[in-house]
């Protein structure tokens, strides 16, 4: 059974911005994302990007409805794999996408901001259109809740919104900015993702791929945590 690294497991009441702003549309989220994203995609790059190897614990910070945390177990069967998300109702998806696969995964219920978890325990953080929804100084409590929950030399694996390569990316994520406002998304826009993670003591940072789709500037990055 994969049981999350232990820690404080009450959950948090912060408030967030659930899938597509409006919880009524929680449960049309994977629907949307794959007919107009190509989602499973650029979440297997992103995966193939972490090398992640047998006996790796590993995290995907704000899990969603779990179609990323579904993927690397999939892909890496002999990895731990946990999901954390504030939003029960998209945790509440993810379980059920897991047990329908036979997948044993554990979701811990909890803000990306103060993680219920164990500093330290795990290999692999791996996040996927979360920080976006965050505003500047949560984006900061996030990223350096990351560096503490992954051991000396892991490494944290980005896929977010970026800067847009040109007018017609910009113009694609501005209903983006519209849906999940213009203060969360400001750093994205104008790409100060690598930036804010070099901030929260990662080294290593990198932009790793740039991809074009109908929403914008898609953008993963690698970072590690210094040995």
């Amino acid at each position: 059974m994969n049981t999350p690294p232990q820690g404080s497991q009450e959950p948090t009441r912060e408030p967030f911005i659930p899938a597509l702003r409006f919880r009524v549309l929680t449960r049309a989220y994977d629907a949307l994302l794959s007919l107009t994203l190509d989602e499973e995609r650029h979440k297997r790059a992103l995966i193939e990007q972490a090398a992640i190897t047998p006996g790796h614990a590993v995290l995907d910070l704000g899990c969603g409805t779990g179609t990323l945390t579904r993927m690397i177990k999939t892909a890496h069967p002999a990895a731990s794999v946990t999901g954390l998300d504030l939003d029960p109702e998209a945790l509440g998806i993810a379980r059920r996408k897991a047990a329908d696969a036979g997948l044993d995964l554990a979701f811990v219920q909890g803000s990306a901001t103060a993680p219920p978890l164990e500093p330290g325990s795990f290999d692999r953080v791996l996040t996927s259109l979360m920080l976006h929804h965050l505003r500047r100084e949560q984006k900061q409590q996030a990223l350096g809740a990351a560096w503490s929950l992954l051991r000396p030399g892991g490494e944290l694996h980005v896929a977010d919104w970026g800067r847009p390569q040109d007018s017609l990316m910009k113009l694609a994520f501005l209903p983006v900015r519209i849906l999940d406002g213009f203060a969360p998304t400001r750093d994205n826009v104008r790409g100060n993702l690598p930036t804010l993670l070099r901030d929260a003591g990662f080294a290593d940072v990198a932009e790793t791929r740039n991809a074009r789709t109908v929403y914008g500037t898609l953008t993963h990055l690698r970072a590690r945590r210094p040995a």
